[in-house]
């Protein structure tokens, strides 16, 4: 069964870093939004594996998509925060709202290959 990845950036070529990070991985279709209305959007619309999601955005900020995610949303769908915003209040804020994952920018392609394809293995 196919595994479904949101990457939410409001940077373009971190979307395609992230992309191309992962396109290898067997059986994953990865979708893109530049913006957390978009990825609001793409997510009541359709179900995902996984969700990349930048904290820093234009229009609604990754905080902000969490919040207005309903909690079967949030408890259905792991959450990773990609951001630069690494401070330890940063990352608690991002838990809090919902995100299970956090990984600080810059990041390493390798380590998001190999944070991604354990949190899919761990969804089966």
């Amino acid at each position: 069964m196919q595994k479904r990845i949101l990457v939410v950036d409001d940077e373009e070529v971190l979307r395609m870093l992230i992309t191309d990070t992962l396109e290898d991985i067997e059986g994953v279709e990865i979708h893109t939004a530049e913006n957390g209305m978009e990825a609001l959007t793409m997510l009541s619309d359709s179900d995902y594996d996984l969700v990349i999601l930048d904290y820093m955005m234009p229009i609604l900020t990754g905080i902000e998509v969490l919040s207005q995610l309903d909690e079967v949303k949030k408890s259905h769908t792991p959450i990773l925060m990609l951001t630069a915003k690494a401070q330890d209040g940063d990352r608690n804020r991002a838990i809090a709202s919902g995100a299970r994952y956090f990984m600080p920018k810059p990041f390493s392609p390798m380590e998001l290959l190999q944070v991604v394809e354990g949190i899919l293995d761990e969804r089966g």
